[in-house]
């Protein structure tokens, strides 16, 4: 019998309804399952009235690991959904009528770093650590980029997509990639923000998030196709198999000297 334990818990708290990625088993990857339960979960704080803003979290020491590359490597039906699915849960993120924040105290790797572009304000505390990791997968931060590259400084951007380097809060933060960095407790960081959301009205909230996503939600209408079949193509490729094995295996990949 499938295990029935949710992998996205959701929880209510005067107006904000906070989702929380819980599948430490594959470090908060994007598998098929997950987007499913997140998906609902959004659709579901977009319903509920009493619902102002939604707080995006997770347990354990990763935010969300991106792809679910075990996953990935052994389902062709998940090699040919995955690139469209992922575009449809980020354009979710984007088009929900309510603010959306992210809270990330651990790692964010590749489609994880698509999720925090798709929110609206992110803070990130002093054990988070980000890393676009596709180019050394085989792969490149395709669907991903439809939230991103409107927000990230383009030399930052060009730098890390193709180095796969780690870095941090701060540097998080002034290239774009989040909103707020700090040493100390990141739900103090985000108290201020939070507070300011519950002063918004619905409508005045849901009008000024459409304003500062139209670009985003362009974007969407523009390149989601084109970068979908590039996504497709590449996790299709001999490189990406190599470099997906590589990864599950924990050894340097064949083009590695």
């Amino acid at each position: 019998m499938a295990d029935a334990t949710p992998l996205v818990r959701r929880e209510y708290d005067r107006g904000i309804t906070t989702l929380t990625l819980d599948s430490p088993h594959n470090r908060n990857a994007l598998s098929a399952r997950l987007v499913c339960e997140l998906h609902d979960a959004l659709d579901a704080a977009a319903a509920d009235d009493a619902t102002r803003a939604v707080l995006l979290t997770h347990t354990g020491t990763t935010f969300c690991a991106g792809a679910d590359l075990s996953q990935a490597s052994s389902d062709a039906e998940a090699l040919a959904s995955g690139p469209l699915g992922l575009a449809r849960l980020l354009r979710a993120v984007v088009e929900l009528p309510k603010p959306v924040v992210a809270r990330v105290t651990g790692h964010a790797r590749a489609g994880g770093l698509g999720l925090l572009g798709a929110c609206d304000i992110s803070a990130a505390g002093p054990g988070a650590s980000f890393a676009f990791t596709e180019a050394r997968l085989g792969l490149a931060p395709a669907i991903i980029s439809i939230p991103l590259l409107p927000r990230l400084d383009p030399r930052a951007a060009a730098r890390y997509y193709l180095t796969g380097e780690r870095f941090g809060p701060e540097e998080a933060v002034r290239v774009g990639l989040v909103t707020l960095a700090g040493s100390g407790d990141v739900d103090e960081l985000l108290a201020p923000v939070i507070e300011g959301l519950l002063r918004g009205s619905p409508q005045g909230l849901a009008e000024s998030k459409r304003l500062t996503t139209q670009v985003l939600r362009d974007s969407f209408d523009r390149d989601t196709q084109d970068l979908a079949a590039t996504s497709a193509r590449l996790f299709a490729s001999a490189e990406a198999r190599e470099g997906m094995a590589a990864f599950l295996e924990r050894r340097d990949p064949s083009w590695v000297r």
